[in-house]
């Protein structure tokens, strides 16, 4: 057996499979309000402002459930609160798909982001508890294609059913997908509940605190807020920027869209591979630097080619899954083994509620004028690039950290 085949076992490569595509669904919910952002803000007359509200609705609900669920979400098999939050967000979506008004598709974003904010930090306690550290870069790539997927996939068929049917029917495709998704989770997961085994005599509310008041995981919380901000506050105006500023149409989109998807699926697992061989904080710190260029340059753009555009959105892309890939293959080492799933949704939690804020204040930084052209967009990059530089720092104390842990465990093995 050579060392490619002995790496996972068909099981975990079924159970990375599955997790990727359940993040797949979930963030194909989420990305597509982007690419429909001009067509819903046409249609449904709302401002610049009220949509950013939309995308901050799913970020705010899904926040407030993060914090909800971390007392419980080491009491239950991870496979039972996995099908649990899946059925709820597709029931979300599904009232996503049959929204007639503004204000019902802010309530069913709401409802959306209660289930669907959740899985995330469910995924990856099954990841954690099932990967060693080792492999489990490796493991986070495979799972980032999930980004990446939903473009290649999803956002390209997304638009052109939104072209031919109207922007609900992207919706209803999620809900009939995620429906076969939830069939294989139910006959071919098997539980997972070997966190059931360790000794905790805490009730969910002290779990709760135990876990929000350690001071090693607020440096990870800390570093979380950062991360988030960068993405919630460029993504919801992505496609009105490239349609009313940079001078693209509608039907370039799937194919801006397309190209850079494919590419992200390409790099995902060499990257995942890459912070195993180089160190995650390396690629952290190379990641950064490269999207901090990347929007000092695309925030500063007018009317520009397709090909300059698709471009530069692939090196962009190459470092916010680099970022992605690496901080949470670290994040994931922090909280031990009995507080993993209470250390997780509480981090989703505020990645959600950080990502609500910077959508909110992004709607509030970018203004629409008449003719659709955004203004304020390299303000808004300034921002973006201040964050990136913040959470660099926070990050660094994050791996910090866990090189003395590290130390500190090899001194207690016994001689």
């Amino acid at each position: 057996m050579n060392k490619k085949e002995s790496l996972f076992t068909k099981y975990q490569a079924f159970i990375i499979a599955i997790l990727a595509i359940v993040q797949f669904t979930v963030i194909l919910d989420f990305m597509v309000l982007s690419p429909l952002g001009a067509q819903l803000m046409e249609e449904l007359k709302i401002t610049t402002g009220q949509f950013g509200w939309v995308v901050s609705a799913y970020a705010f609900s899904a926040g407030v459930a993060g914090i909800i669920a971390a007392g419980f979400a080491d009491r239950f098999d991870r496979k039972k609160l996995l099908l649990f939050f899946y059925t709820g967000f597709i029931f979300g979506t599904f009232l996503c798909a049959i929204a007639p008004s503004y204000n019902f598709l802010l309530m069913a974003r709401i409802v959306t982001g209660l289930f669907g904010g959740v899985l995330g930090s469910v995924s990856f306690a099954i990841i954690t508890d099932l990967f060693k550290m080792e492999f489990r870069g490796r493991v986070m790539g495979f799972v980032q294609m999930a980004f990446a997927a939903s473009q290649v996939l999803g956002i390209p068929v997304g638009l052109i059913l939104a072209n031919s049917f109207g922007w609900h029917s992207p919706f209803w495709m999620i809900v009939v997908f995620s429906i076969l998704v939830c069939v294989s989770i139910m006959i071919y997961m098997k539980p997972i509940d070997a966190h059931l085994k360790l000794k905790n005599d805490r009730n969910a509310f002290q779990h709760l605190a135990k876990t929000i008041g350690n001071t090693t995981h607020i440096r990870a919380f800390m570093a979380t807020v950062l991360l988030a901000t960068g993405g919630f506050m460029l993504m919801p105006f992505g496609s009105a920027f490239s349609i009313h500023n940079l001078g693209l149409t509608m039907k370039q989109l799937p194919v801006l869209y397309g190209i850079t998807g494919v590419s992200s699926i390409l790099f995902g697992p060499l990257l995942g591979k890459l912070a195993d061989r180089i160190g995650k904080f390396n690629l952290f710190f190379v990641g950064t630097v490269i999207s901090i260029a990347m929007v000092a340059i695309y925030t500063q753009l007018h009317f520009t080619p397709l090909w300059v555009v698709v471009l530069l959105n692939i090196v962009l892309f190459v470092g916010i899954s680099s970022r992605m890939i690496s901080s949470m293959a670290l994040i994931s080492a922090i909280p031990k083994p009995h507080d993993r799933g209470a250390f997780m949704a509480i981090n989703s939690a505020i990645q959600q509620l950080s990502g609500g804020v910077a959508a909110a204040l992004a709607g509030v930084i970018v203004v629409k004028t008449k003719s659709g052209y955004l203004e304020h967009y390299p303000e808004l990059g300034y921002v973006v690039m201040v964050s990136m530089i913040i959470a660099l720092i926070m990050m660094f104390a994050v791996n910090e950290h866990l090189k003395k842990k590290l130390k500190e465990e090899l001194q207690e093995v016994p001689i």
